[in-house]
């Protein structure tokens, strides 16, 4: 009997969210843009499916965002509220900041100490009063928890509240209008409130198409919970996916995802910077961690794609320039166009002299050098070399490590 309130109780909320898309369509017409849909005949090929990508990194304030937080507060509005209070690392953040300024509410925003400073700098510009407190996106919800309680600020939930969900949802109704023939949508997931609403939105008009959620593997909360049917806590998550680090689901959001989406699956890291650079260099498209998980997810093969149409949300394009250039270099490493070589010289002049010589001679570039004489690890009287340089293939580089070794010189490529 319990089981059976359960799923009345599922129901009405899938229905409750469904209703409230309809009028979130209409209030966010003319406030959040309708983003494109883009087919990419480059990742088409790479993952042996059809890549649409849905490119949420253009919506106002560089995110989805804007769409649940406005729905939100404009029905807020309309009930005489004045001043919200809400918690975030950034993109929900800018969301509500930007939607009660153009509501000519009164918005604070508690923000984790450690928010990188261009996700402060653009809440504030948006008007909001920002508080910095607590080490993680936890301390500063309890934070905001308080003011709500001592203000009478209503308090705006990132994701677990069915206005935020329906205000969201409306990316799966755009997608289908501009194909109506998609097979599968894969969607970053951090609480769940994107994925919800774009579940909802497209099981109602085709239950045949698969949604598939994505998480970093080092924050997976709502995946361990999808897979063990019950919400699951995790203590420390961690990954450079911060827009979907979170340590606790929400339970109306986990009620929707276990009732309509398809499959839950992880990322790693490094699977996710990959598909940050791709979506840069191949398609032009800057998108933060979060937005990339559903291309990485792709291009891994952890959602197979093959023959079939598949949509890619790129939830956001806010990235902190500083992670970008780190994500770029270490991308360029994994693709083979970068490489570390690093060996042992006799410490005698000119030995040096002789490796940049053999680089030269066979075209290819030097971008550092590193020459460590008083390494612990190395013996005295000779010097560890690693250099960087940029390659046009891998075998040029078995060609410059074969030249060496021809010389008396050990180098080995350095692994990542």
């Amino acid at each position: 009997m319990l089981f059976y309130m359960m799923e009345l109780d599922v129901d009405r909320l899938v229905d409750e969210v469904n209703i409230k898309i309809k009028e979130a369509r209409q209030v966010l017409q003319g406030v959040a843009h309708r983003t494109p849909l883009n087919y990419s005949r480059t990742f088409s090929r790479m993952s042996g499916g059809e890549i649409y990508l849905k490119l949420e990194n253009l919506q106002k304030t560089g995110a989805f965002k804007i769409r649940g937080a406005y729905y939100k507060l404009s029905k807020l509005k309309k009930e005489g509220v004045e001043k919200v209070v809400a918690a975030s690392s950034g993109n929900h953040a800018q969301g509500v900041a930007y939607s009660a300024a153009l509501l000519g509410m009164k918005a604070t925003i508690v923000m984790p100490r450690y928010t990188p400073f261009f996700k402060v700098e653009a809440t504030r510009n948006y008007g909001a009063e920002v508080i910095l407190y607590g080490e993680t996106y936890d301390d500063a919800y309890s934070k905001a928890l308080e003011i709500s309680e001592e203000t009478g600020a209503e308090l705006i939930h990132p994701f677990n509240d069915t206005d935020i969900m329906a205000g969201q949802g409306t990316i799966g109704v755009e997608i289908y209008e501009d194909l109506d023939s998609v097979d599968l949508v894969a969607v970053p997931v951090g609480g769940g409130g994107l994925i919800s609403g774009i579940a909802v939105a497209l099981k109602k008009i085709n239950p045949d198409i698969k949604i598939i959620g994505v998480q970093p593997a080092g924050a997976p909360s709502m995946y361990l919970s999808y897979h063990e049917n019950r919400i699951v806590e995790t203590p420390h998550p961690y990954s450079i996916a911060d827009g979907v680090v979170v340590k606790k689901p929400g339970d109306k959001t986990f009620a929707i995802i276990k009732r309509l989406v398809d499959d839950m699956v992880l990322v790693e890291d490094k699977e996710i910077a990959r598909a940050v650079f791709l979506l840069l260099e191949r398609a032009k498209v800057v998108a933060e961690p979060a937005g990339a998980l559903p291309l990485a997810a792709m291009l891994s093969g952890k959602i197979p794609v093959s023959e079939k149409k598949a949509v890619a949300v790129i939830s956001g394009g806010n990235i902190d320039p500083s992670l970008l250039a780190r994500i770029i270099n270490q991308a360029l490493y994994m693709e083979g166009r970068q490489v570390k070589i690093t060996g042992i010289l006799p410490d005698k002049p000119g030995q040096l002299k002789k490796v940049i010589d053999a680089v030269a001679s066979l075209g290819l570039n030097i971008i550092s050098i590193e020459h460590e004489r008083v390494n612990p690890l190395v013996s005295p009287g000779t010097a560890q070399v690693t250099l960087g340089l940029e390659v046009p293939d891998k075998n040029s580089i078995t060609l410059l490590i074969t030249k060496l070794k021809g010389m008396g010189l050990d180098f080995k490529v350095v692994e990542w």
